[in-house]
C-alpha cells in the first residue's frame, strides 16, 4: 500500500541517470534555453494548413449508413514546415522560411499568420497547385474523418532552382529540411537542394510523413536527422528488429552525426558519432507528456528545440532532453501551437522539483 501511494517514476529516474553520466545539471538545461536566442535558421519544407472542424453528433441517417453532425466551428493552424518555423521563432531564433504555396485564400492565411509570428517568409507561389490543407472532422473529441486537399506532384524544375537560390544566398547557422513528401522533397530534388546548403551551416533533416512514404536515408550525411520509428523501418526495410539495433543501423546507413529516433509515447533514442565508448554511443529518454491532449505536432517541437540546442551547446544529451521536454509540452496543447521557452522551463522545473522531493525529501 505504501509503494502504491508513491510509485516510482521511471522516466525521471532514467533522466537523472543520463544527466549524472553526462555531467549535466538542471542549471545547464536552463542556461541552454537562454542561449537559443538569435540563432539564424533557414527552414525549407511543405506548408500544411491543419484545420479542425468541430461538430456535435446528431445521429445516423435512417436510409443510409451516414453519420450526421451539427457544425460548431472551424479552426485553422499553420502546420507542417510552417509550424516548425514558428516553434523556432518562439524559441528565440531568427527564422527564414522557404516554401511553395498555391494562389488561394489559405496562402493569405499562412503568410499573415507567419508575419504575425515574426517569421521571415520567402514564398514561391505556384498557380498549378493548392495550398495543402488537412481538415479533421471532430465530434466530441473523436476524429471522425480527415479530408485532404493537396497535390503530391514534384515541384517544377524552375521552383527547385528558386529554392536552391534561396538556400545558398541565406547565410544561416542551421538549415532545416522539413519533409512531408508533398512535392518539395523526393529522390531527385533532395541532392539538388542539399548541394545548395552553405558549407558551415548545421544541417538537419526531419521526416514526418503521415499518409505517404518518405525515405530518410536520402538525406545522407546530415548533422542531425529526427525520423520516427515507422519512417526508420520503411527506410531500412525492417519490420522485425527491436528499436536499439534498428536505430544503430539507421545511424550507420544514413552517415549522420546524430540520430534522434522518435518513438511516440515511449520517448526517443539518440545515437551519436562522437563517443569513443560503445555504451555511451546511445541513450534513451522517456516521454514527459503528463496529460496527452493532442499529440499532433510533438515532433515539430522536438525538432525545433533539439536543433537550436545542438547549435548552441554542441551537446546531444542537452539537445535531446530539451527536445523531449518541448514535445511533452506540445502534447498537452489542443492544436498545433508553437512552444515557448517559458513553457519548457516550467516543465523542466516540475521534473526538477519532483526529483528534489524524491531524493532529498525522503
Amino acid at each position: 500500500a505504501l509503494i502504491e501511494l508513491d510509485p516510482p517514476k521511471i522516466a525521471t529516474e532514467k533522466l537523472m541517470t543520463l544527466m549524472d553520466g553526462e555531467g549535466i545539471s538542471f542549471n545547464d538545461l536552463y542556461n541552454a534555453l537562454d542561449r537559443l536566442k538569435g540563432i539564424k535558421v533557414h527552414v525549407v519544407g511543405d506548408t500544411i494548413v491543419d484545420s479542425y472542424t468541430y461538430c456535435n453528433m446528431i445521429g445516423g441517417m435512417t436510409k443510409t449508413p451516414t453519420m450526421s453532425v451539427l457544425f460548431q466551428k472551424k479552426v485553422d493552424y499553420s502546420g507542417g514546415a510552417a509550424v516548425v518555423a514558428k516553434h523556432l521563432k518562439a524559441a528565440g531564433a531568427e527564422v527564414m522560411f522557404s516554401t511553395v504555396l498555391g494562389n488561394d485564400a489559405l496562402k493569405d492565411f499562412v503568410l499573415d499568420d507567419l508575419e504575425k509570428s515574426g517569421v521571415n517568409v520567402q514564398p514561391i507561389i505556384d498557380e498549378t497547385r493548392p495550398t495543402i490543407n488537412k481538415n479533421a472532422i471532430v465530434a466530441e473529441s473523436y476524429r471522425l474523418l480527415k479530408v485532404d486537399t493537396l497535390d503530391n506532384r514534384s515541384i517544377s524544375d524552375k521552383n527547385v532552382e528558386r529554392l536552391k537560390k534561396q538556400i545558398s544566398e541565406n547565410k544561416a547557422d542551421a538549415v532545416v529540411f522539413s519533409d512531408f513528401r508533398h512535392g518539395i522533397f523526393n529522390r531527385h530534388t533532395i541532392p539538388e537542394l542539399t548541394s545548395a546548403i552553405p558549407a558551415n551551416a548545421y544541417r538537419i533533416a526531419d521526416s514526418q510523413v503521415a499518409s505517404r512514404w518518405g525515405n530518410i536515408l536520402e538525406f545522407e550525411g546530415f548533422d542531425l536527422i529526427t525520423p520516427n520509428e515507422r519512417e526508420a523501418r520503411f527506410a531500412l526495410g525492417d519490420q522485425d528488429s527491436v528499436v536499439r539495433p534498428l536505430a544503430l543501423e539507421l545511424h550507420r546507413r544514413s552517415k549522420c552525426k546524430t540520430l534522434i529516433l522518435k518513438l511516440g509515447e515511449r520517448g526517443i533514442i539518440t545515437y551519436r558519432s562522437n563517443s569513443s565508448v560503445d555504451f555511451r554511443a546511445f541513450f534513451t529518454i522517456d516521454s514527459f507528456a503528463e496529460r496527452v491532449v493532442d499529440a499532433v505536432g510533438a515532433g515539430d517541437a522536438l525538432l525545433a528545440y533539439a536543433t537550436l540546442a545542438m547549435v548552441a551547446t554542441k551537446n546531444e544529451a542537452i539537445a535531446s532532453i530539451l527536445g523531449c521536454m518541448a514535445a511533452g509540452v506540445e502534447c498537452e496543447l489542443d492544436g498545433n501551437w508553437p512552444v515557448t521557452p517559458e513553457s519548457v522551463r516550467k516543465k523542466i522545473h516540475r521534473v526538477e522539483t519532483d526529483t528534489l522531493y524524491r531524493y532529498d525529501g525522503q
